[in-house]
């Protein structure tokens, strides 16, 4: 929660194409507000968002983080 607070981010960019992709990737990439290549978010630095981002990290890449 400390992170949080203090307004950690981290920015991505969807890389990749979710075509042919099982379902739960293209639901984590919904999730994480990416489902056209290119498309970048920034987005609050905690433990569930990095875990996502593991999970689809050949179809994201992180551009930034602060």
């Amino acid at each position: 929660m400390a992170d949080t607070k203090k307004g950690k981010t981290v920015t991505v960019e969807q890389i990749g194409s979710p075509i042919r992709r099982p379902g739960v990737q293209r639901a984590t990439l919904i999730g994480l507000g990416l489902n056209k290549l290119h498309r970048v978010r920034t987005l609050e630095d905690t433990p569930s968002v990095r875990g996502m981002i593991r999970t689809v990290g050949h179809l994201v890449r992180v551009v930034d983080e602060k």
